[in-house]
């Protein structure tokens, strides 16, 4: 095994609690972009994901997405997880390349985690949404040669006593949404689901269904989004965000409400009646 030596820097060259900053200064070729970016070719048909779901609830965040990536008009995944927690109070959830979103989630939970060792506290909510809005940034050169990464931040924000939702585009911009927010090539079809049954005062599991719902209206219109998968089992990722932490919820609870939805009277259903 090879030791290395933990680097050291001059006073005015240190880091500080920046991950990224760290990584710049001792890993450059690891930063987000880099290497994708320095292609001249045309970006080959690479793994895609679509279409995540945020919306905001009385007690916090529910934050959905479903499990389809695809390459070109070829299904390359069926089990990909667009959500995944960020720290215990915060997610993050991914739609477009599917590889540099991935790495640069990893990349995030790591950034947090470093802040959190060296500073002994946690970002606040706003603070980690700009430090996501920096790593979106910082992959512009490769989005422009069509590795985009347009994520969404949702967290319960513990100053305000509620959950926040953010968006982003492919140069880093950060954008809070009051309500919900949806990305992904099924977005729109989501959102429009989302904007017709949302309601401020409305519960974490009204939330839920309405996200599963939505995802699934996407699909139906949306080739790249994925329904629901009867044989294979496979259904959205779900997470809640509240006072009470990050927490995903287990697939067969996911699995139940599916049911429930596409038995209901809105797909032609009796809603489990005889």
């Amino acid at each position: 095994m090879v030791d290395h030596p933990l680097p050291f820097f001059a006073p005015t060259f240190d880091p500080g609690p920046s991950f990224l900053e760290l990584l710049r200064r001792v890993h450059p070729g690891s930063m987000p972009g880099v290497g994708l970016s320095q292609t001249s070719a045309a970006a080959p048909e690479i793994p895609h994901a679509t279409t995540v779901v945020a919306i905001r609830c009385a007690g916090g965040v529910v934050m959905a997405g479903d499990r389809r990536a695809t390459a070109g008009y070829t299904i390359a995944g069926r089990r990909m997880e667009k959500v995944q927690p960020a720290d215990d109070f915060s997610g993050v959830a991914i739609a477009g390349s599917a590889g540099p979103a991935v790495e640069m989630i990893r990349l995030f939970q790591t950034q947090l985690e470093h802040y959190e060792k060296v500073q002994g506290d946690q970002l606040s909510l706003e603070g980690k949404a700009n430090q996501l809005a920096q790593m979106v940034r910082a992959n512009l050169p490769a989005a422009m040669q069509g590795f985009v990464v347009v994520p969404l931040f949702a967290g319960y924000d513990h100053r305000r006593e509620r959950g926040r939702v953010f968006t982003y585009d492919a140069t880093g911009g950060r954008y809070e949404e009051l309500d919900f927010a949806t990305t992904g090539s099924g977005s729109v079809h989501a959102r429009n689901w989302i904007k017709s049954g949302w309601a401020e005062s409305m519960s974490a599991d009204d939330a839920v269904a309405l996200a599963i719902r939505s995802l699934f209206a996407a699909a139906d219109e949306d080739v790249a989004t994925g329904g629901p998968d009867l044989v294979r089992r496979i259904y959205p990722t779900v997470a809640i965000i509240d006072a009470d932490g990050y927490r995903g919820l287990d697939d067969d609870t996911v699995e139940q409400r599916s049911h429930e939805l596409l038995g209901g009277p809105e797909r032609g259903g009796d809603g489990g009646t005889n």
